[in-house]
């Protein structure tokens, strides 16, 4: 019979704290329409100024008939872009010179298409023109690409290189690399290759309000950036106006925390990414998805004068959960718990025996979970006067003791 009754309020123990795991959140959605094993979720950008920087405390939890709360696991996904770079063989064969500057030859044995060479130079600084050609038999040459420019600077300041040829794709059995130069450039590896990406799908995120100051004593072009609410970015595209030449050091970071002090709030900001913001690229800066709605461009720009941005682009990649419902319940989407730790589920091993084609589920309105109130317990004594007056009179009656003590 004591065997029994432990059994018995084990099991209850259990059903309470599975019970309970909902209200260690602090918010839910509904996830209505659940007819499948599988299905995918789109995460609304909402819900990411209430969740944790490295978003572990997202759940999905079920209420059964029988009122039991089980837990759906799930993968978070990306929907991040897809690189091909499939390297192509080839051979060098000769290096001339003329009036119009440097050739290299390269030779493709293999009918492959080519769309990208990678050139490595032993020269630190440089700043060429390139020509490329292809022909089927060295006889006639077709042009490829005409007047594309190659650069590297490196200095105590800067270390940037942009040498890199892309290209639309061509089947040519000899690709042919003028470069206008006076001074033979030294070329220690070619590589080519035939470069497929697909692009991934991106939210565009409006921006509330941009103010741009000139910080002259560093020399810099300081943006602030503020989007209207929290949101997961990773990318950054900056529009510049001036059609000059220009490459400036870049450093852009986000508000990633906040101290109040008795001056006032501490405003901490963290490196997102650096780069170089010049005129050769189309300037998009990535980094890894973080959770940002303040941001702060630093551009310096040493003894020239400052760039004229005509616009930012924030970008990031939808977040979608792909989860497992294996019991018949009412679903939601939890989250807003700052001491969840990542879940670790067994589907992140057997991501092969998922579906491709998944119905999607659309999160509900955003509904607060209820907390069980803490019984606060007033204070035998509110006013602190009482409490002075207790250690006065204690002190008193400890100095009388003491004296009569030291009489006798």
């Amino acid at each position: 019979m004591k065997l029994k009754i432990k059994i018995f309020a084990f099991l209850l123990l259990s059903c309470s704290l599975l019970y309970g795991q909902m209200e260690q959140y602090s918010y839910k959605r509904e996830l209505k329409n659940v007819s499948g094993q599988w299905h995918r979720i789109m995460l609304p950008d909402e819900i990411f100024g209430k969740t944790s920087q490295n978003l572990t405390d997202i759940r999905i939890f079920g209420i059964t008939p029988d009122n039991d709360t089980v837990e759906a696991p799930y993968i978070l996904k990306l929907t991040t872009e897809t690189i091909s770079d499939k390297e192509v063989e080839f051979k060098t064969l000769n290096t001339s010179h003329n009036d119009k500057g440097y050739y290299f030859t390269f030779e493709v044995p293999v009918n492959e298409p080519v769309n990208q060479i990678k050139l490595e130079f032993r020269q630190p600084d440089f700043d060429w023109l390139v020509t490329l050609e292809g022909s089927q038999n060295q006889g006639e040459w077709v042009t490829v690409m005409e007047d594309y420019r190659i650069l590297s600077i490196k200095n105590e300041l800067t270390d940037f290189q942009f040498s890199t040829l892309a290209f639309p794709e061509s089947k040519y059995r000899y690709f042919r690399l003028l470069i206008d130069s006076k001074e033979k450039p030294e070329l220690i590896k070619a590589g080519l290759s035939q470069c497929e990406t697909s692009e991934g799908t991106y939210r565009k995120y409006p921006i509330r309000r941009i103010r741009t100051t000139e910080n002259k004593q560093a020399k810099q072009t300081e943006t602030d950036i503020e989007l209207r609410m929290p949101v997961r970015a990773s990318r950054i595209r900056i529009v510049v106006s001036d059609e000059i030449d220009y490459y400036r050091p870049l450093t852009i970071k986000y508000l990633s925390d906040s101290i109040k002090t008795e001056q006032g709030w501490k405003y901490i900001y963290s490196t997102l990414t650096s780069g170089t913001l010049n005129s050769i690229e189309k300037n998009e800066f990535r980094f890894n998805s973080t959770t940002v709605q303040k941001l702060k461009i630093f551009i310096q720009n040493q003894d020239n004068q400052s760039l004229t941005i005509d616009s930012i682009e924030v970008k990031g990649y939808v977040h979608e959960l792909v989860a497992r419902f294996a019991d018949k319940a009412t679903y939601f989407l939890a989250y807003g718990n700052t001491n969840a730790e990542l879940p670790q589920y067994d589907i992140d091993r057997f991501t092969e025996n998922i579906p491709v084609n998944l119905t999607s589920l659309e999160p509900g309105n955003e509904m607060i979970i209820e907390k069980e109130e803490v019984q606060v317990t007033d204070p035998l004594f509110k006013n602190k006067n009482w409490l002075w007056t207790i250690l006065v009179v204690i002190i008193l009656l400890l100095g009388w003791f003491s004296v009569r003590m030291m009489r006798k």
